[in-house]
């Protein structure tokens, strides 16, 4: 063990590292181990200067105190990877960072195909791995690839941490899946390499950020002089730009401009153009010319690169919504594009919306429920079978006796739960819950072909189309047309019953 000493320059705590225990190496810092792997020492490789030195004052203090002492402090714990001190490396003039060791759910399990052909067991749960077709069924071991349930959760954790940031007036600058640790099995993620958070007329950006998710904004104007008040440079609004990026490839294993349009025959050129002055959704209703050519896609990209059998619609209503709007109305109109905060209210609001796909042998398991006259899984094909049970829900409005529709479905499957967001249209399934809403207040089962949905803890469950009351530990069966008043508060809600039959 080679162990070296570092000491913090702002409060004198004093830290080691092992030479032996070399964790990673970036573009602008070499990582290593603490004895007892409890945190890692990031060693920038260039000297920094006074402006970078505020900024990292600032990160591992007043902007991490911010976020941390709020309420939720425990859950960014689990997004973020926030270094907590700067230390000085003796005999040098080089600056690092103290940060938490990944999780152990953000290190691969079983690694790649082939035996971990590619040497992957054991190294961080990079998003790059993630993110395609083609990566995931080329590359990785199938146990690793999780469920599109979780893919769903770990994109609202995304969603989370960007939106906190952006809360506090902060922007990552280079949001990708470089710098976003996910794991598919468990829908856990984590934004790491905060060092270099932008904030306007403070501290400018260090990076234009990752091919793939640089804003078009960025590489239009990126051959202005840094001056230029005309040059576009990472901030909010290009985060919100790679926000909806990650969140498409991570639900639909494709980039949403990497189409066949070419723009020029220099590559380079042609590149600058397809994600900058010309960026085309490759789904553009009216503009087909940069859909993917099926004929150049490798069978590794199928079924998701085939935009006619996999279309974001597959995504649900909501977050096919605000694909148009990140990729048609904002892809060049930053102020246009959805927020963080949209991403995870309709993230969260499709959850309510999947179902388990009955066929076992499903690569992704669960799926969006269309409600259509034969709703199917479109991921293997699917059909479901039977009466499902989909509850409408109403909040009160004005009147204690009006109800208006919230645009907001929770569907049915057994072993399914109702919890006090569902209850109280007030209380919102973020990082702010307390462990007591956290709980579910009842689930829904089916028992010989009958739906039926037990009341745990619901003190005031109203039948209403029975006129009758429901009280804890006690159940009623789910029909077609049933009303039910969750909760006769104000912020109470009423759901409807629509009973969908499948094939």
């Amino acid at each position: 063990m080679s162990l070296v000493k570092v000491k913090s320059i702002t409060t004198g705590a004093e830290y080691q590292f092992d030479q032996n225990k070399h964790a990673g190496s970036g573009a602008m810092k070499e990582v290593y181990f603490a004895p007892d792997r409890s945190y890692v020492v990031q060693i920038f490789k260039e000297k920094q200067d006074a402006n970078s030195m505020e900024r990292l004052k600032n990160i591992v203090g007043k902007y991490r105190d911010g976020i941390f002492s709020q309420a939720g402090s425990d859950y960014w714990e689990t997004v973020y990877c926030w270094p907590t001190d700067i230390v000085s490396v003796p005999g040098t003039n080089q600056t690092a960072l103290i940060a938490p060791v990944y999780r152990k759910e953000f290190f691969f399990q079983f690694g790649s195909t082939n035996n971990d052909m590619l040497g992957i067991k054991g190294r961080d749960k990079e998003g790059k791995w993630f993110a395609t077709a083609h990566h995931q069924q080329r590359f990785l071991d199938e146990r690793e690839r999780g469920n599109w349930r979780n893919y769903l959760g770990l994109c609202i954790r995304i969603a989370r941490a960007v939106k906190r940031m952006h809360a506090a007036g902060l922007a990552h600058s280079d949001l990708s899946y470089r710098n976003v640790l996910i794991d598919p099995l468990t829908g856990g993620a984590s934004v790491i390499d905060i060092d270099g958070l932008v904030v306007p007329q403070r501290f400018p950006p260090d990076v234009i950020g990752t091919p793939d998710f640089i804003a078009p904004e960025v590489l239009r104007t990126l051959a202005l002089p840094l001056t230029d008040r005309a040059r576009a440079l990472p901030c909010i609004e290009t985060d919100r730009h790679a926000l909806a990026v990650l969140i498409y490839m991570y639900l639909l294993y494709r980039h949403p401009l990497r189409g066949g349009k070419i723009h020029d025959p220099d590559p380079s050129r042609d590149e600058e153009l397809h994600m900058g002055e010309r960026a085309l959704f490759i789904e553009h209703p009216s503009d087909a010319s940069n859909r993917p050519l099926i004929g150049s896609l490798r069978p590794t990209d199928l079924p998701f690169g085939d935009i006619a059998k996999m279309p974001s619609k597959i995504t649900g209503p909501y977050l096919h919504e605000l694909f148009q709007k990140a990729f048609i109305d904002g892809l060049h109109s930053p102020d246009l594009r959805p927020g963080a905060h949209d991403w995870e209210t309709a993230l969260v609001k499709t959850v309510d919306l999947i179902q388990p796909c009955t066929n076992p042998k499903c690569s992704q398991k669960w799926y969006v429920f269309d409600n259509s006259t034969k709703p199917s899984c479109p991921f293997c094909g699917t059909a479901y079978t039977g009466l499902l049970p989909v509850l409408n829900f109403y909040s009160r409005r004005r009147s204690a006796d009006s109800f208006k529709p919230e645009n907001h479905r929770l569907m049915v499957y057994t072993d399914q739960y109702l919890y006090p967001w569902h209850v109280n249209r007030l209380i919102a399934p973020n990082e702010k819950l307390t462990p007591e809403q956290k709980k579910p207040v009842g689930y829904f089962v089916q028992h010989q072909g009958t739906w039926w949905f037990v009341n745990n803890t619901l003190p005031a469950l109203k039948d209403i189309t029975g006129k009758r009351d429901i009280p804890p530990g006690s159940k009623v069966e789910l029909t077609d047309g049933l009303q039910l008043l969750l909760s006769p508060e104000e912020h109470g809600r009423l759901v409807q019953v629509q009973m969908v039959r499948g094939v």
